[in-house]
């Protein structure tokens, strides 16, 4: 018997996979798909998910594939400079395309003991109190104390459950896809900028060596969404908005996305969570799924394990739901005010002019981007100082950086007076004291997850605060 099964191999369930087995919960992940994806879907990482990868060691990995860049137009594609003063120590995207964040999440994840085990499908669930049994499509049962559906937008875990998916339908559809071309790299930047003045889901960049990552919309292209996009489709698409079809030939590969709006009316059921597209699926404006699902599975990953060491306090794994669901929630607002903002009817258009104006002031821009890349996040921890439910960003203190701390992922706390203690919780909590000048309380207390959950410097109220995230001494 397992004590976690998380179905579905991509970003989302590797990187709980991993969170999971730095707790020594014994993980099995199932794949339906035989081979790993080569689709580019995701072009890279934001600031709150280039933190978690420092949080765990593994930014240098990931660095070492990308490229760091600072540069506007997130919001809507309305460029404007990047913004000063952002609240992170790594405020930066990361260009990296997805097929190498599954790779280094799987390896990571492997490398801790993760079992991983490809072309299975998970076609039944049922659940009683003592677990989960798992049905895949070769008939083998598999049993486990819980179920992690982490199997995209169309996910099998979430139909099993009955859980709702209320939303709205896709509106607009594109095309996507990597091919090559034999236009001009000059041609093709003149003509692309043209065109994206009135088409904003029109694209052409480049994403290798002669090859092009194509966006084009779909508008009756078929009426089967199910249906596989040809290179034909694509050459015919690019004549009608661009005026030419850029020489595109030997496609990588194709496929289709759309507007699709909905999220998961619960988070868990019983046993069962859900986590990445499984929860929540939404337009990738602003290029915020994939960092979304990260972000899911580094809160899920040390609460679910909590609970199966048993130490976990009441109501800690539910907190996941409290916290997430909300999340998702604004991110699927934001795209779809980008979605109005992107539109080429009057009134939006007039929408757009106001909202760059507003963008000029530099506060405002901060605000959409903090947004975006999720460090604006604030979990509801109730009254207090403005640093509790926040994560913390990547302090230097005299010793090194904070990050550097939080690597085992356990709880934390930063003590700057040198007198306080977390006897009891000494197995969950490690007590680092030291001084950091970017630091203007006492002292602090993190969780795994890097949010604050305490702040002073109070003994007996620290002993009042770690049962809430921590459980008994």
């Amino acid at each position: 018997m397992f004590d976690v099964i998380v179905a579905g191999g991509g970003p989302t369930g590797m990187m709980l996979a991993g969170e999971l087995r730095l707790h020594g919960v014994h993980v099995l992940v199932l794949e339906k798909s035989p081979e790993p994806h080569k689709h580019v879907r995701a072009l890279g990482l934001h600031a709150r998910s280039i933190e978690v990868m420092a949080q765990r060691g593994l930014l240098d990995r990931f660095l070492a594939h990308g490229q760091q860049h600072q540069t506007g137009g997130f919001f809507a594609a309305i460029y404007k400079p990047w913004p000063g003063r952002l609240d992170s120590a790594h405020a930066y995207t990361l260009a990296i395309p997805q097929p190498t964040t599954d790779r280094l999440l799987g390896e990571r994840a492997a490398e801790l003991g993760a079992e991983v085990r490809r072309g299975c499908e998970v076609v039944g669930l049922s659940q009683d109190e003592d677990g989960v049994t798992v049905e895949l499509a070769d008939g083998t049962r598999l049993r486990s104390r819980y179920l992690v559906g982490c199997d995209g937008g169309r996910s099998t875990v979430r139909k099993l459950l009955g859980v709702g998916f209320p939303g709205e339908s896709a509106k607009r559809e594109a095309l996507l896809g990597e091919m090559e071309v034999t236009a001009e790299p000059e041609t093709i930047t003149a003509v692309v900028t043209e065109v994206r003045k009135t088409h904003k889901w029109f694209g052409l960049g480049p994403s290798g060596p002669g090859v092009y990552r194509v966006v084009v919309p779909a508008e009756g292209v078929t009426e089967d969404r199910s249906v596989q996009p040809t290179l034909e489709d694509f050459k015919r698409q690019l004549h009608v908005y661009a005026g030419t079809d850029f020489g595109v030939h030997s496609p990588r590969w194709l496929s289709r996305f759309g507007d699709a709006t909905r999220l998961a009316e619960r988070y868990r059921v019983g046993r069962v969570l859900l986590a990445g597209d499984a929860a929540h699926v939404h337009p990738p404006l602003g290029g915020q799924g994939l960092n979304l699902g990260i972000q899911d599975a580094f809160n899920l990953g040390w609460k679910l394990a909590a609970e199966v060491n048993g130490w976990a306090p009441d109501g800690l794994l539910d907190s996941y739901h409290a916290e997430r669901h909300p999340v998702a929630a604004d991110v699927l607002d934001n795209t779809r005010a980008q979605g109005a903002l992107m539109s080429t009817d009057p009134d939006s258009q007039a929408m757009r002019r106001l909202v760059s104006e507003l963008m000029d002031f530099e506060e405002v821009t901060r605000y959409l981007t903090e947004k975006l890349v999720g460090i604006g996040i604030r979990y509801d921890f109730g009254e207090g100082h403005q640093l509790l439910g926040r994560r913390l960003r990547d302090l230097e203190l005299k010793q090194g950086r904070l990050y550097e701390l939080t690597h085992g992922g356990r709880g934390l706390l930063l003590d700057q007076t040198g007198r306080l203690s977390v006897a009891g919780w000494a197995d969950r909590v490690d007590h680092v004291v030291d001084v950091s000048e970017e630091l203007d309380v006492p002292a602090v207390l993190l969780r795994p997850d890097g949010h604050v959950a305490w702040v002073g410097e109070d003994q007996q109220d620290l002993l009042e605060q770690l049962p809430t995230w921590f459980g008994a001494a």
